[in-house]
């Protein structure tokens, strides 16, 4: 597989990108798709049943190290997309990603500038990046 090349990506959406070039449009869209991505994965849940979210609280002994706290944490997911529901959350979770890369574009940010800068923290500060 071809490793992600955000520049070139982000070439290719601001070339096809025609009609929703306001920034308004952009940010619309991006939250959209997000909102979209999100109905596809419950549609997985409640129309086809690939995949269960069984949620409660997330318990953990009180004398754990925090390193340890992840082999705890549960994802509340039960079962795998089927193949279809994975084409469809995928489908979506794209154009989330085309309109991220329009957002950054529009900005004059290099998505892949975005992305190697959250990396870093995220290396550097682990876990605490994420406060």
């Amino acid at each position: 597989m071809e490793s992600f090349d955000g520049r070139d990506f982000q070439e290719l959406v601001d070339k096809y990108l025609i009609r929703h070039r306001s920034v308004l449009d952009i940010m619309t869209k991006l939250s959209e798709s997000t909102a979209r991505t999100n109905r596809a994965l419950a549609k997985a849940v409640t129309i086809c049943g690939c995949v269960q979210i069984s949620a409660q609280k997330q318990d953990f002994p009180a004398d754990i190290n925090y390193s340890e706290l992840r082999e705890y944490m549960q994802s509340h997911l039960e079962g795998e997309l089927c193949e279809s529901c994975r084409e469809f959350v995928e489908n979506e979770m794209g154009r989330t990603v085309f309109y991220l890369a329009a957002l950054s574009d529009a900005l004059g940010l290099d998505l892949d500038d975005v992305i190697d800068k959250e990396k870093k923290k995220l290396e550097a500060l682990g876990v605490f990046s994420l406060t």
